[in-house]
């Protein structure tokens, strides 16, 4: 994945080392905290493998806002531009594998980033995408029915509904998974 990554940036060998010096691969399971809601964010993540998920608290239950794939770079960004605590958990939901860069790193990196127009418009374009999925999944909250939210998720993302469990997805559509299993039943005979 990080051969693909330099190839497409268009990165010399030498770019390339110094970038690759600053990350850390991790292998870690399922249902592993890679920042909790409270803390300050000190490290960011590119998926090379897995599945995770954002979430936070309310009431002692857990709402769900986004889900990372391969791919995909996870970190709490208001949390860790601006160093305050976050306001999401960032949990892995499949055995994950992970590059990892510390906020020190990448803050030793930046003037070498700098010179790199494909690797800052890839930042830029992550950051962008992110925005425009909370925007998304918020409005939706405003207009959408839970069927309508759950058919968009199906159109969307179907890769979701086919690997995270039913009861992370009816989080984020903001129900129970009885609910969701109702939508299911519904779209079901309909079809």
């Amino acid at each position: 994945m990080l051969e693909e990554l330099k190839i497409r940036l268009g990165l010399s060998d030498a770019q390339w080392a110094t970038f690759k010096s600053y990350l850390t691969r991790l292998e870690l399971p399922a249902k592993t905290v890679l920042l909790r809601e409270g803390e300050v964010a000190n490290r960011i993540f590119l998926i090379e493998k897995g599945c995770v998920r954002g979430w936070f608290n309310k009431d002692g239950t857990d709402l769900t806002i986004q889900f990372f794939l391969e791919g995909e770079t996870v970190a709490s960004i208001e949390s860790f531009k601006k160093q305050v605590p976050s306001m999401i958990t960032l949990e892995t939901i499949e055995p994950c594998t992970l590059w990892m860069i510390e906020r020190a790193g990448l803050a030793a990196l930046l003037p070498e980033l700098e010179k790199i127009p494909a690797l800052r418009r890839r930042f830029t374009d992550q950051l962008f995408e992110r925005l425009f999925d909370y925007m998304q999944h918020f409005f939706s909250f405003i207009k959408d029915s839970p069927a309508q939210r759950y058919e968009a998720l199906l159109r969307e993302r179907p890769q979701l509904v086919n690997r995270v469990a039913q009861h992370y997805i009816a989080s984020y559509l903001g129900i129970s998974s009885v609910h969701l299993s109702r939508i299911k039943s519904q779209l079901f005979k309909r079809k």
